[in-house]
């Protein structure tokens, strides 16, 4: 599932290629074409997410709310436009680009009440102004929950999936099955600095890197392509001590981390 970068990534995009301006809305796939049609030729005053949710606002009451869930995915082309390919079940087409949403979850033309209730049942976001970390630190010093539960609580922290849970785990030594309350304030706050820089920079570059440069999986024949640490590494020796990744599964998902680097409290 798309993480909180790609969903910020393509708000600025959608900033920089439509906002102010007449864009023409369509559902070729027919799935979203009443609410298409309310918006079509209207000006994109505002493009903005919240975690894993895209929101283009359109005016008073008018907000196209998207998430994309597992598989959705957002086009971005120039134009000329060509013909719909696949089940497109959202075109916005600008003056000088087009965007294809194709597999959404959540593609819905709602209220702003209805986006402010969205917003509420939330957690905070790393990668918004108005992100307060505090707020999350009461949620999680509180808990009985393991951190690797919280983490990956859209109503704690918005935005963070599984690669960022498992990275953040481990760039700072800190057992995934370790409850909240059990975690200092101190560390709290060194973790809190480094996702957030870490969602700005998987920002600008449009994927997760999370390796420190003094771990260049580059010098590692097993390593491949992928600059993580921990994340689908099982097996495979840790980056830092050589110590083989471990995996579990956690509330239905994989989770990775190593024995060593991560001990258990």
């Amino acid at each position: 599932m798309p993480e909180g970068h790609t969903l910020h990534r393509l708000a600025r995009t959608h900033h920089r290629r439509f906002v102010g301006t007449a864009v023409a809305v369509s559902s070729p796939q027919g799935r979203f074409a009443t609410s298409a049609e309310i918006v079509d030729g209207r000006v994109l005053e505002r493009a903005e997410a919240h975690g894993k949710h895209l929101f283009h606002h359109y005016g008073p009451d008018l907000v196209v709310h998207v998430h994309l869930g597992l598989y959705g995915a957002f086009g971005d082309v120039a134009v000329p436009v060509d013909p719909p390919r696949g089940q497109v079940r959202m075109r916005i087409v600008g003056a000088t680009h087009y965007a294809d949403l194709r597999g959404p979850i959540t593609c819905e033309l709602i209220t702003d009440h209805e986006v402010d209730v969205v917003h509420a049942r939330l957690g905070v976001d790393p990668l918004r102004a108005d992100a307060d970390p505090d707020r999350a630190w009461t949620r999680i010093s509180r808990s009985r929950a393991p951190l690797a539960t919280l983490l990956m609580d859209q109503t704690v922290i918005a935005g963070v999936g599984n690669v960022y849970r498992t990275e953040m785990l481990f760039r700072h030594g800190l057992d995934p099955l370790l409850p909240g309350r059990a975690l200092a304030r101190e560390r709290w706050d060194v973790l809190w600095a480094d996702l957030v820089e870490l969602l700005r920079d998987g920002v600008r570059r449009g994927s997760i890197e999370t390796l420190r440069k003094e771990h260049d999986p580059g010098l590692l024949a097993d390593a491949g392509t992928r600059r993580v640490y921990a994340y689908r590494r099982t097996g495979l020796p840790c980056l830092v001590c050589g110590t083989p990744i471990a995996h579990d599964k956690h509330l239905a998902r994989n989770l990775f981390w190593c024995p060593t680097c991560q001990p258990a409290a």
